[in-house]
């Protein structure tokens, strides 16, 4: 009975450590972070989806690149 009461205290004592530990791990501040997501947009020439700040904007819309930008205001006076 002796044996069994000590296993079963040192069970819960390494239980208790592990999830200690995991506590501690969440909350380092050394730990990558996730960038915030950032918005989409959609190409008014072509299509494609990009991040707003990589986006240009232009008279009829938001363009993936300096050409497509020039070739819809070409195309739509």
């Amino acid at each position: 009975m002796k044996l069994l009461v000590l296993l079963l205290v040192v069970i819960v004592v390494i239980w208790l450590a592990r999830a200690g530990r995991r506590r501690v791990v969440a909350r380092d501040p050394r730990a990558p972070q996730v960038p915030p997501r950032e918005e989409m947009v959609a190409c008014s020439h072509c299509g494609v989806h990009l991040p707003r700040s990589e986006a240009l904007p232009g008279r009829g819309g938001i363009f993936c690149t300096e050409a497509h930008r020039a070739a819809y205001e070409h195309a739509h006076p």
